[in-house]
């Protein structure tokens, strides 16, 4: 399998603060992760460090090979990754139309037109602003405005949060057909069913570093919630896996 994403030792913060502290992570081409843990542990601030909104103060990002460590946000985009941010940030004011035609593009197959066959709903929608749709049409509008820009790796935190199980489902589905189609997927997700159905392999992180790591085939998954239960203390497991 080609090595798609390294993250190296990466540290990140905010202000005097230190919320990543020195996260290993690797996702290969046409490989599903997904990364759990309890709230608050940094599972967005890495997805923003990999997308450069957040400043890596040391540790590498690399794509493909090539050091991402400190690009800007635009400059990662363009080199191939798609961003699923949590709670879609979609514009209120702006329709389904405009926000695909604003949307970042890379050569490749996804068009405006390819996102309303994927998504029919939001071709019936096309007209209708960001803030009249519901939070299903506006996940279908953030993924596939991430779509647009052709991306090698996509990033999605927490895709499943506020929808409907069968809208859950669908997603997951969609993310499994486009890790077939070789593209790399980094989830963040509470919902521990959809991340194991849809991830390869699974990682806990934990105060700042991945304590956990294995692949999802054989995963005891009873062993995995007790691990995540509120007042555990997550510790470097290595029992989790099929013996």
């Amino acid at each position: 399998m080609t090595t798609l994403l390294e993250v190296d030792g990466l540290v990140a913060g905010y202000g005097s603060g230190t919320v990543l502290a020195g996260v290993e992570l690797v996702v290969g081409a046409g490989e599903a992760v997904a990364v759990v843990g309890r709230n608050g542990v940094g599972k967005t601030t890495l997805m923003q460090t990999i997308m450069g909104m957040v400043p890596a103060r040391a540790g590498r990002i690399r794509l493909a090979g090539n050091d991402m460590t400190g690009a800007g946000t635009t400059a990662v985009s363009r080199a191939g990754v798609g961003y699923v941010p949590q709670g879609r940030r979609i514009f209120p004011t702006l329709s389904v139309d405009e926000h695909l035609a604003i949307a970042g593009r890379r050569p490749g197959p996804w068009t405006p037109d390819g996102i309303y066959e994927l998504f029919p709903r939001l071709a019936q929608r096309r007209r209708h602003r960001g803030g009249q749709l519901s939070g299903g049409e506006q996940q279908m509008l953030a993924i596939g405005r991430a779509l647009l820009g052709n991306p090698r790796l996509l990033l999605l935190d927490e895709p499943s949060d506020g929808l409907a199980p069968g809208l859950v489902a669908e997603v997951m589905d969609l993310l499994s057909r486009l890790r077939h189609e070789g593209m790399g997927v980094l989830l963040v997700e509470q919902h521990l069913g959809a991340a194991l159905s849809v991830g390869e392999r699974v990682a806990v992180l934990d105060h700042g570093i991945v304590t956990y790591e294995a692949a999802v085939a054989g995963l005891d998954r009873a062993a995995l919630e007790d691990l995540l239960a509120p007042g555990k203390a997550i510790g470097i497991a290595s029992d989790i896996g099929a013996p």
